[in-house]
């Protein structure tokens, strides 16, 4: 992998990656805008920070195609947010962040408050506005996972991180407001309460059993195999038993992975086969593009090994069944408790009968 760095002329940073060297014209422009200004507040009740970041509210939204940030500039007096010159995958910090380096002093409430700290990154997946992450070569998904773990370890290096989140919002469905693909990574200035609660069940399950909980739940649904839709060598992808979405599905290492700075290149390339094989399902599965989020679970970026903590990705699809989409309601935003209408080893099945090719 090879990787340029620059600073646009507002101070954000843009990273250049490239499955061969970079050219060295490269420029880093863009619309110029705000670094944050947000703040946090403690929820007393749910014991986690909520983040306040209005300036959001004028963000770019669903722009026509001659308007797209994430087009790679073809006027430089009209730049957009990525240069001209040839790179593979690009990431810079959000024009728009909830978290962001600039330290705001939050104002006074009757609960604890908190500047916005933290950093906000897009990461453009191709050059080209057109496909999706699932229609990407094989090297080119690897080298996505590659980015991800580079950003892991430098924002993850950083005193006031505590989590990287790398993650992806594919359609209107759940609220994307640029087609282009791309994801986004969160790095985060404590351990999101989702992430630390899981994490307290794998320490737990690490210190009663010595072993590590996520894998030895690979291993028994390996050996059930209703519920795989994908297996390889160094990783899995299946509709967990536990699928609280219809079409859940999660992707993961085979092998002991903490975080994605554990991943080798061997078992960086089986992820990525098990990613395509997941996204090309999802798309096949109605013959149309496939909405769904996409969250990377990590181990904290804390400086321990974390032997509790392997590394998945999740597919939270928001579909129940065709053309019926499946809204959080009061169950499940009120009370936490998710209902599903459809059992995992049904939907399974449903993906392994989607034939698809991987080409390389």
């Amino acid at each position: 992998m090879y990787k340029r760095s620059l600073t646009k002329p507002d101070g954000r940073r843009l990273h250049l990656y490239g499955r061969s060297e970079l050219p060295p014209d490269c420029v880093a422009d863009g619309p110029r805008g705000g670094q944050g200004g947000s703040h946090m507040r403690w929820h007393p009740l749910r014991g986690e920070w909520v983040v306040y970041a209005t300036h959001r509210q004028t963000r770019t939204f669903l722009p026509p195609p001659e308007y797209n940030p994430l087009l790679p500039t073809s006027d430089p007096s009209q730049p957009t947010e990525v240069p001209g010159c040839a790179w593979d995958v690009a990431v810079f910090d959000n024009l728009y962040p909830s978290l962001s380096s600039t330290r705001v002093e939050p104002p006074a409430c009757i609960v604890d408050t908190a500047p916005g700290v933290g950093a906000c990154e897009v990461v453009v997946f191709s050059r080209d506005p057109h496909g999706s992450l699932g229609g990407l070569p094989l090297a080119q998904i690897e080298l996505i996972l590659e980015v991800w773990a580079d950003r892991t370890r430098e924002l993850g290096a950083r005193d006031d991180i505590a989590h990287v989140f790398p993650f992806e919002n594919r359609g209107v469905e759940v609220g994307v407001t640029l087609h282009h693909p791309h994801g986004q990574i969160y790095a985060y200035p404590f351990v999101p309460p989702l992430v630390a609660r899981e994490l307290a069940n794998q320490r737990t399950y690490h210190a009663t059993r010595g072993s590590n909980l996520l894998l030895d739940l690979l291993r028994a649904e390996i050996a059930e195999g209703e519920r795989i839709v994908y297996a390889g060598d160094r990783a899995v992808a299946l509709v967990p038993v536990c699928a609280r979405y219809a079409y859940e599905v999660w992707v993961a290492p085979l092998v002991p992975c903490p975080s994605l700075l554990a991943l080798d290149e061997a078992t960086r390339r089986d992820l990525a086969r098990a990613l395509k094989t997941i996204l090309l399902k999802y798309d096949g599965l109605w013959n149309r593009p496939f909405p769904y989020v996409m969250a990377c679970h990590q181990a904290p970026c804390d400086g321990d090994s974390h032997p509790e903590s392997q590394l998945r990705i999740e597919f939270y699809p928001p579909y129940r069944m065709p053309g019926r989409l499946k809204y959080l309601a009061g169950t499940e935003l009120g009370a936490g408790v998710f209902t599903a209408e459809t059992l995992p080893e049904d939907k399974a099945g449903e993906l392994r009968a989607v034939e698809v090719r991987l080409d390389d």
